[in-house]
């Protein structure tokens, strides 16, 4: 071969590894859009019993939340997400584990323990959390407040047995040594050591837990990792009592109670920038994906529901079927990848946070998952759909306490008790679920109760699951 061939032959081989290398490359950056290369660290802000319209963003005219608004405002606020269920236990068991409450070991707060009795229920061993799979991606993993996925007397249940590498929550009920825990220890990395929530010290509960959680950040943060943290709130739930901020909005002259829950729901919303701005002060927040949402609708049990139209208009409050038990805020931010002030009716729901926070952290979904990862939705591509979103609850020993729902579309069939007829309605149309189209759609009607009926799967501590009349 002369000099002139080899020449050419070099020239064509070399312009073959360009094209190659342009091709690669234009692929990573696709790619990029959906795996950062540079994984983001992921806050999750979750709220107890927030109602979706205690929040100025959501339409709330008189409980100030301007932080939080101003979240929304800088990234991605949803219409129409879905906790996991109506009440704390299964919703947040939902959420950690990224399957629908159909087919999960917890139902409700309390479930069948034998001998006719009734307590708690611990997530299955065989049920992967969100801790245990972001651990294992090279996470640092940190949970912070309330957890309601154990036994009391069981660690290995507890978040710091679950795949958070730090842990710090309270516990209530029966020490398996004997006595009853104190509501305000708050255990860290399960019993290695506790502190002391003093109520004469603090506003509120949640003030304490932002300590706690900012003495985490510039104490215990490993910056070669990136960081997961869920910072579990106690606003708005009823049972706590000791609130020593007595004069918030006392110049409305409003009832005590409904005085306290607004002014706990506005220090939540400054509790929450607190977090946000030692996460920028430790120059973090540029990139965190943050999530804020409720673990389900408003609770009633401590104010009037309706005094500042705690659920939006939406008919039903926490344990309801209705939209108002179960959809819930959802806000999500992340600098340079969400567009600031972007409004989504995209229908998402708590399992999807599983293969959500996979795809953004690289990995892949774990098979257990019934979620769909809204990524795409988040970064402004094209988003898949879910055909249902389904949900369930169990309250208290009796039938009636049993309740159904599933959403196809703008259609959603709802069941109350184990033997009730079930109701359809059309979101679209009547959002408010006022008119009960079952005698009008029968046909509709029989096919979605069907399929409602088949989500729920037979369950030993749960007596009327998995039943298909």
């Amino acid at each position: 071969m002369n000099e002139s061939m080899q020449s050419r032959l070099w020239i064509q081989v070399l312009c073959f590894l360009m094209l190659v290398i342009c091709l690669s490359g234009c692929h990573s950056a696709r790619h990029s859009d959906v795996n950062p290369i540079e994984r983001p660290n992921i806050l999750i802000l979750l709220a107890d019993d927030l109602g979706y319209g205690e929040l100025g963003c959501y339409g709330q005219e008189i409980i100030k939340t301007p932080n939080i608004d101003q979240l929304a405002k800088r990234g991605m606020r949803f219409t129409q997400f879905y906790a996991g269920s109506s009440v704390c236990s299964p919703s947040r068991a939902v959420l950690m584990t990224g399957m629908h409450v159909g087919r999960l070991s917890i139902r409700g707060n309390y479930g069948y323990v034998g001998n006719n009795d009734w307590g708690r229920i611990s997530l299955d061993r065989k049920e992967l959390t969100l801790g245990e799979m972001l651990r294992d991606a090279g996470y640092q993993t940190a949970y912070i407040g309330k957890w309601h996925l154990g036994i009391p007397g069981d660690i290995s249940t507890w978040a710091a047995g679950r795949g958070f590498e730090y842990a710090v929550q309270e516990q209530w009920g029966a020490k398996p040594e004997g006595g009853r825990f104190d509501e305000n220890d708050h255990w860290i990395n399960g019993r290695d050591s506790v502190v002391y929530y003093d109520y004469t010290q603090y506003d509120c509960k949640d003030v304490f837990r932002t300590d706690l959680a900012i003495d985490f950040l510039t104490k215990e943060r490993n910056s070669e990792k990136p960081l997961f943290l869920v910072m579990s709130y106690r606003t708005p739930h009823a049972h706590e009592y000791d609130l020593r901020e007595t004069k918030r909005y006392s110049e409305f002259g409003w009832p005590e109670n409904e005085r306290r829950h607004a002014s706990r729901i506005t220090m939540l919303d400054e509790q929450v920038q607190r977090l946000l701005d030692t996460l920028e002060a430790m120059g973090e927040m540029d990139n965190t994906l943050v999530l804020f949402t409720s673990d389900n609708g408003p609770q009633a049990e401590s104010h009037n529901a309706q005094f500042f139209m705690s659920a939006g208009g939406l008919r039903g409050i926490k344990r309801d079927m209705y939209e108002g038990g179960i959809r819930v805020p959802m806000i999500a931010y992340w600098y340079g990848k969400i567009e600031a002030g972007t409004l989504s009716d995209h229908a998402g729901v708590f399992y999807d946070l599983m293969p959500t926070l996979a795809e953004v952290s690289g990995i892949k979904k774990p098979a257990q998952t019934d979620g769909i990862s809204f990524l795409p939705e988040l970064l402004g591509q094209e988003q898949e759909r879910h055909e249902h979103l389904y949900f369930e609850i169990q309250e208290g020993k009796m039938p009636e306490g049993f309740r159904q729902a599933l959403r196809n579309g703008p259609w959603k069939v709802t069941r109350y008790e184990r033997n009730g007829l079930p109701e359809l309605y059309n979101l679209e149309s009547d959002l408010y679920e006022k008119v009960n189209l079952a005698g009008k759609k029968p046909e509709l009607l029989e096919e979605l109760n069907a399929t409602m009926l088949s989500k729920s799967k037979a369950n030993k501590n749960w007596p009327y699951a998995g039943l298909s009349n």
